[in-house]
């Protein structure tokens, strides 16, 4: 029916004496006020002085439905029997004219249109339940009804007074707001605008590329493209809350704090302290997001990034004992940056504090512990002034407590270790880039999954990238432990010069064992003074004192010119700002600091220092290369440590560093062996998430002493539900037995665990061993590859399925047993905006959708027969008037 055509026929019935009676009469003087009235204030029907009841309305909206009724031609008229309904429902949509949160002038400016579908929004429900010619008719009226609803308003004797002053006061805004550019020296903004486009474009550039240790070998380059490279990994809570069955029966099943790709961690929390250990990609991800958003290329996955300005802040690199931590005006010149001489006067102050910067502050773990304190200091204060904008900080698991920015509101997360299918992309994608044979790969893939020392070691991608550079290099022959991989990967970099018949372009030649003397003493100055970067003035004086005792290095130049060699030709110092020098990772600093410290016997360094979290992989290689005398030594100070202290948590850290020193001491005397596994039975099983936490970074060994039968822990499931967790942590297939055990348990937040763990191993592996005898009453199946849908599938599916990954209806429908599917959680990826493909699946009853930026329209849902609840936490949902009532709607 055609409102246009119908205001023609019934401009005669009289419509607007009817209109005027839903209004109060103005009263003398009343209206004369300069401050716009809610339409709430208006209404004759709502109040305490009703001039009209909500029967009256009734009879009003009858008497509309009559006359425009009238002036229908009969062949257009509806069935008499449903024009009680309209009449009803028109009487119950005028109403909401009380509701509205908009005043007279703000009404006018709507227009009538879009004032008639904001009433028809209100109704929605009863106008659904209308037939199609009497929902025409009903609409037809209204926006009639709406049109001499704002001719009304217009016609007031106060609306042109308060239109007047409500423009007068917009144009005073406008001008407050020009003047206060004004006195900002507005000729700035437009070389705000201009210096944003320079720093984008440097950002880009500078982060673009990205160093895989270990690629580096013959005829391959030593950089990828960084969206080559980059490998998205996930991220998890590092509190641990435990779900409730209880909230099952209202439509809800309990989720514990799900994981989240790493690079949308700051899409659910604004403010993130990231966790992970060396080597996990912490700063990868934050050149990821540095030239995401950079270059403005976005999917819709990271439109959180639009329009932001990121600033990478590395703490190793502004952080200085003469200089204070930079304001925002000196971020720039503090990192390096070549555009600091040039941007404008208080560009960055006001990036900030219009909220668009991503503010990124990489390795609190790698800054001296005493200087910790500053740093959050300097945080905080940056926070109170400028408390918008998106803040990503970094650090070690263990180098600040937890919640150490719990006060200034960030989320804690930690990166996870590498799983199955995340080692398979790494090899796949390392392989195709350095043009090596497809059958390396799978070769390689092969003995990760066969050998666990070698699983234990491909947890990161540091890691994976020497084990890929090594096995193509030693033709598929590879080391088993930590140490004997480092040897091998430092005897590989010394090598390659020569094997690239460089010559020596620095006249300057050094055999492998003094340029490993050299750079142990830099790596030993670093760790004793706990620095992860030092003055390149002060690692010549280093290089200078040793020379003496190093007669093939001396003879060849001075120290300013063998540590320029080191630098260049070793592979494994850089010079990541102007007169500032650091190793690739701060693993090979440990690797060759240690190494020294044995050789001088430093064991009171460190003992001194074993219960700091910077020295833990310290230990590690100081026992790896001791002598079984010395190790026994070392790890017997250490558990003597720990038998002294007072504080639990100091004392557990001990004996566990004691515990994963022993995968380290290949010879050691075996009363110490057994000391350290007494000490270490009181920790196990883990009782605590801090047990968990520090459990899961000793590696597969805790595996050995993990209870693999779950009914020793029938009294108290939290013992199991913790052990799985440490379990899962380990993240390597030898791990899968453990998990196994517990895979028949009928606890709920044990099941969670192992369910979610799904994506740390082998897809295939997993599902047969583990989850295939999970019972699935009130458990999600997380779905985040086509492997594990199609495997679950294989499988018999499951009644409920939560789907994380990005896939297409199609895919969907083709993997899901629609008979068996009950309750399905769509998120970010597998949202349309058109739902009618969820009709396939004729027994679904419950359906969430996550995603808030996602606009859907639910009116497709209409004919699902068994669908009860519709769960909605998206940007913006339409057609819920077409839902039944038997659907409920839930908007979050």
């Amino acid at each position: 029916m055609d409102p246009a055509m119908l205001v023609s026929r019934i401009a005669v019935t009289g419509i607007a004496p009817l209109i005027k009676r839903l209004f109060v009469a103005p009263g003398k003087g009343a209206d004369l006020t300069d401050r716009p009235v809610r339409l709430s204030g208006y209404v004759s029907f709502k109040g305490e002085k009703r001039s009209l009841t909500e029967r009256d309305l009734a009879k009003l909206a009858s008497e509309l439905v009559s006359r425009c009724l009238r002036s229908m031609p009969p062949h257009e008229r509806i069935a008499e029997d449903q024009l009680d309904a309209v009449a009803d429902t028109l009487a119950r949509t005028l109403y909401a004219l009380g509701d509205l949160d908009m005043d007279d002038v703000q009404a006018v400016q709507l227009g009538h249109k879009e004032m008639a579908q904001q009433l028809r929004h209100q109704n929605a429900r009863q106008i659904s339940e209308l037939s199609a010619d009497a929902a025409g008719l009903h609409d037809a009226i209204l926006e009639i009804a709406s049109l001499h609803v704002l001719h009304f308003f217009s016609q007031r004797s106060s609306f042109i007074s308060r239109t007047l002053i409500e423009q007068s006061r917009k144009l005073e805004r406008i001008t407050k707001i020009l003047d206060s550019l004004e006195s900002q020296e507005a000729s700035n903004l437009p070389e705000d605008f201009k210096f944003d486009e320079q720093y984008l474009r440097y950002m880009a550039q500078k982060h673009a590329r990205l160093t895989i240790y270990g690629i580096d070998l013959v005829e391959t380059p030593g950089q990828w493209p960084l969206d080559t490279a980059y490998l998205t990994l996930h991220a998890e809570p590092t509190e641990i809350e435990e779900a409730d069955p209880l909230l099952f029966e209202s439509g809800y099943t309990a989720v514990p704090l799900p994981s989240l790709p790493s690079d949308q961690v700051l899409t659910e929390h604004p403010r993130v302290m990231l966790r992970g250990v060396a080597g996990s990609g912490k700063t990868t991800l934050i050149q990821w997001l540095a030239v995401t958003a950079a270059s403005q290329k976005l999917d819709p996955s990271l439109e959180y990034l639009r329009n932001r300005i990121p600033f990478v802040l590395p703490l190793r690199s502004i952080t200085r004992k003469d200089k204070e931590l930079p304001t925002p005006s000196g971020f720039l010149s503090a990192v390096g940056c070549p555009l600091s001489g040039i941007q404008p006067s208080g560009w960055a102050e006001r990036t900030l504090a219009a909220g668009r910067a991503l503010v990124m502050v990489d390795g609190i773990d790698e800054i001296p512990e005493n200087e910790r304190e500053e740093t959050r200091t300097w945080l905080r204060d940056l926070l109170s002034v400028f408390p918008g904008n998106l803040w990503l900080t970094t650090s070690r698991p263990s180098a600040v407590p937890d919640k150490w920015l719990h006060a200034e509101r960030f989320t804690e997360l930690a990166l996870s270790p590498m799983g199955y299918s995340d080692v398979a992309a790494f090899i796949h994608r390392w392989h195709k880039a350095a043009g090596a044979s497809e059958s390396f790969g799978s070769s390689l893939l092969a003995a990760v999954r066969r050998k666990q020392d070698l699983s234990r070691l491909a947890t990161n991608p540091l890691m994976c990238g020497l084990i890929c550079a090594l096995h193509r290099e030693r033709n598929a022959f590879l080391p088993d432990g930590r140490k004997e991989l480092y040897d091998a990967a430092l005897s590989m970099l010394y090598r390659r010069d020569r094997e690239r018949n460089m010559g020596q372009p620095d006249g300057i030649h050094l055999r492998e064992e003094p340029r490993i003397q050299l750079l142990q003493k830099i790596a030993h100055w670093m760790i004793r003074n706990n620095r992860a970067e030092m003055d390149r003035d002060l690692a010549e004086r280093i290089i200078s004192d040793a020379l003496p005792s190093v007669a093939s290095a001396a003879s060849q130049g001075n120290s300013t010119q063998i540590f320029r060699h080191l630098l260049m030709r070793s592979g494994l110092l850089r010079e990541p700002s102007p007169g500032r020098v650091d190793f690739i990772h701060r693993t090979f600093q440990d690797y060759l600091g240690a190494k020294r410290a044995i050789e001088v016997w430093d064991i009171g360094l460190l003992v001194a220092n074993a219960g700091s979290s910077q020295w833990e992989d310290v230990i590690r290689m100081a026992v790896a290369h001791a002598r079984p005398n010395e190790r026994a030594e070392l790890i017997s100070h250490i558990m003597e440590d720990g038998d002294k202290s007072f504080v639990p948590s100091t004392r557990a850290r001990l004996y566990l560093l004691a515990m994963a020193c022993l995968e380290h001491a290949v010879e050691l005397d075996p009363h110490v062996r057994k000391a350290v596994e007494r000490r270490t039975a009181a920790l196990l099983p883990p009782q605590s998430a801090e047990d968990v936490m520090a459990l899961g970074e000793v590696g597969p060994m805790v595996l050995e002493f993990l209870p693999h039968d779950p009914n020793d822990m029938a009294i108290n499931y939290d013992l199991a539900n913790y052990t799985v967790m440490t379990a899962s942590m380990v993240g390597t297939d030898a791990a899968i037995p453990v998990l196994a055990a517990h895979a028949h348990s009928s606890k709920f937040p044990v099941r969670f665990q192992i369910v979610n763990s799904w994506r740390r191993f082998d897809t295939d592996r997993y599902a047969e061993e583990v989850i295939s005898h999970l019972s699935d009453t009130d458990l999600f199946f997380p779905i985040s590859s086509l492997q594990e849908l199609t495997t679950l599938r294989r499988l018999g599916g499951r009644p409920l399925l939560e789907v994380r990954g990005t896939f297409s209806p199609d895919e969907l429908i083709a993997n899901i047993d629609p008979a068996r599917l009950w309750q399905l959680r769509l998120s970010k990826g597998s949202i349309t905006s058109d739902l009618g493909w969820l009709n396939y699946f004729s027994n679904l009853r419950v359906l969430h959708l996550e995603d808030e930026d996602a606009t859907i329209d639910v009116s497709s849902l209409a004919g699902m027969k068994k669908l009860r609840t519709v769960h909605a936490g998206c940007k913006q949902v339409t057609g819920a008037g077409n839902l039944p009532p038997s659907i409920t709607l839930r908007i979050y």
